[in-house]
C-alpha cells in the first residue's frame, strides 16, 4: 500500500481523474447494454435514449415500454440531485472523501442490483424489473453528477453526443488543437463496455452489473488513495 500511494502521488490529479473517468465510461457502457437488452429496453445512463423511446412509445411504436424509461428518467434526476448536493461543498475539479464516497455508493448499488438479479433469476418479471431500473438509473445519476463536478474535460461518463460533436467540429477548423486521444478513447471504451455488457447477457444479466460494480468501487478506492497520497506528500517531504 505505501508503494502504491507513492506511485500515485507522482501523478497529477488531472491524469488520475482522466483515467478513472474513462474507466467509469467503460462501466456505463456495460450498464446501459444490460439495461437495454436485459431489462426491457431501458437505458440507465443514456437519458437521451430514454426520451426518444418514450416519444416513440407514446405513439404506440412497436410496443415500446413507457413505465421503464419514465422510471429511469425520474431515478436519474433524483440521483443527480442527491449527488449534486453531496459534492457541492467540494471545490470543482478536486477529489475528496465525498467524491470517493459517492462513487463507492454507486458501486454498492450496482453490486446490490447484481445480487438481486442473481436471486430472482435471469429473466426478472415486470414487478421485479421496475425497482431494478429505478436503482440503476439513480446510481447513474449519482455518478453523472459527481463526474460533472470533477470536471474532466469531455468525459462525463454517460454522455457522448457532445463529445462526438466536439470531435467533428474541431476537426473541421484548421489549426484547432483538440484532445483527440481522450475523445476517441472515451468513445471506444463506451462501445467496448456495451460489447462486454451484451456478451455477459449470454450467461446472466447480473454478471455485467457485478463487473461494473467492482470497477466502480476500484475507481472510488484508487481516486481516494491518490488524493490522500497527494495531500500527505508535502508533509512527507518535510
Amino acid at each position: 500500500m505505501p508503494f502504491l500511494r507513492s506511485r500515485l502521488s507522482d501523478r497529477s490529479g488531472g491524469e488520475i481523474h482522466l483515467v478513472l473517468m474513462l474507466a467509469l465510461t467503460f462501466s456505463t457502457g456495460i450498464v446501459d447494454a444490460v439495461g437495454y437488452l436485459g431489462l426491457d429496453k431501458v437505458f440507465a445512463g443514456n437519458m437521451t435514449g430514454n426520451v426518444v423511446i418514450l416519444g416513440m412509445a407514446a405513439a404506440g411504436a412497436d410496443s415500446l415500454p413507457l413505465a421503464g424509461p419514465s422510471i429511469a428518467l425520474a431515478g436519474f434526476l433524483i440521483g443527480a440531485l442527491i449527488g449534486g448536493r453531496i459534492v457541492r461543498p467540494v471545490d470543482g475539479g478536486q477529489w475528496s472523501r465525498r467524491i470517493g464516497g459517492v462513487f463507492g455508493l454507486v458501486g454498492l448499488i450496482l453490486a446490490g442490483v447484481a445480487a438481486a438479479l442473481f436471486v430472482v433469476g435471469s429473466g426478472p418479471a415486470a414487478p421485479q424489473l421496475l425497482p431494478i431500473v429505478a436503482l440503476l438509473s439513480t446510481a447513474m445519476g449519482l455518478q453523472a453528477a459527481t463526474a460533472r463536478h470533477l470536471a474532466v474535460k469531455d468525459i462525463t461518463t454517460v454522455v457522448v453526443t457532445s463529445l462526438i460533436t466536439g470531435l467533428a467540429a474541431d476537426a473541421a477548423v484548421s489549426g484547432t488543437r483538440q484532445p483527440w486521444a481522450r475523445r476517441v478513447l472515451a468513445l471506444a471504451l463506451l462501445t467496448l463496455g456495451a460489447l462486454v455488457g451484451a456478451l455477459t447477457l449470454r450467461w446472466h444479466p447480473g454478471l455485467g452489473l457485478a463487473i461494473s460494480a467492482g470497477l466502480t468501487i476500484i475507481v472510488a478506492g484508487v481516486g481516494t488513495l491518490a488524493w490522500m497520497a497527494r495531500r500527505s506528500a508535502p508533509a512527507d517531504a518535510d
